[in-house]
């Protein structure tokens, strides 16, 4: 889909977190059509077009949603959240990205994110249980402490009804005892570490990746030992901070600095 430009209604900001809000927004379902796992752009000003990803499905309905990382000490962030709280409408650029669900695939599904990397995998997650997928999805969310996972009770409800679906919750802090359950594992410490404790063989799966470009690659490096195929790992990181090769030669690994931008949305 060719992006276009178009002007959006703001129907509701609603806080998630002290961090974290999400946008509700409706325009016309043709004019906001897109792949899940695309994103849009927001008009800051004039010159200024800032990146989101969408955090839903297209539903045919005309709604957009997004979750906004809100850093009060930064000036652009803190113009973004108070133009989105006083504008009626925002124009957007959209559909953009080619990290969007495989519909015709058949593999099994290992989908990561950090922090509000989160929304990208929700679109993907949400066309993919609206398609019946029924071969294995294992959903991978890193933060730094319990209140980042701030749709938590999504991804429990997800866990409760689908049962090819397993939740593991990656916290740099340790969680309560009582946040594991049915298809919903606890890991302590970074998400590359998490991923290399725990899986075996990643050959047969479909990869979605979310997050910064250190946050991505590491996990790039982290898989490739365990069967990677880099024909079947997607990220929009590899379009705006492509690596060659990406899956460089065993012990060659080249990730990305700490200094490495943020994900979307942040």
């Amino acid at each position: 889909m060719t992006p276009r430009t178009l002007t959006c209604q703001v129907i509701s900001v609603e806080d998630l977190t002290p961090d974290v809000f999400r946008v509700q927004l409706e325009g016309r379902s043709e004019a906001v059509a897109h792949a899940p796992g695309q994103y849009l752009e927001l008009l800051l000003d004039d010159e200024t077009w800032v990146p989101f990803s969408i955090a839903n499905a297209h539903r045919g309905d005309g709604t957009i949603e997004l979750h906004i990382q809100h850093w009060p000490e930064r000036s652009n962030s803190q113009r973004l959240r108070e133009m989105i709280q006083q504008s009626q409408r925002l124009t957007l650029r959209m559909p953009s990205g080619e990290c969007v669900l495989d519909e015709t695939s058949g593999r099994p599904l290992l989908m990561v994110a950090a922090g509000t990397g989160f929304a990208q995998m929700k679109a993907l997650l949400e066309a993919a249980f609206a398609a019946n997928h029924e071969h294995p999805v294992s959903f991978w969310w890193a933060v730094r402490e319990r209140r980042d996972f701030y749709l938590e009770s999504l991804a429990r409800q997800w866990a409760e009804t689908h049962p090819n679906f397993a939740f593991h919750a990656v916290s740099e802090t340790p969680l309560d005892d009582t946040f594991a359950g049915p298809r919903i594992h606890v890991h302590l410490g970074r998400i590359d570490e998490a991923l290399a404790a725990t899986l075996t063989d990643v050959s047969g799966y479909d990869v979605y990746l979310s997050g910064s470009p250190g946050m991505v690659y590491a996990c790039v490096d982290t898989l490739a030992p365990l069967g990677l195929d880099a024909t079947r790992v997607h990220s929009d990181v590899f379009a705006y901070a492509p690596r060659d090769p990406l899956i460089p030669a065993s012990g060659d690994a080249r990730t990305q600095g700490d200094d490495a931008p943020p994900e979307r949305g942040s």
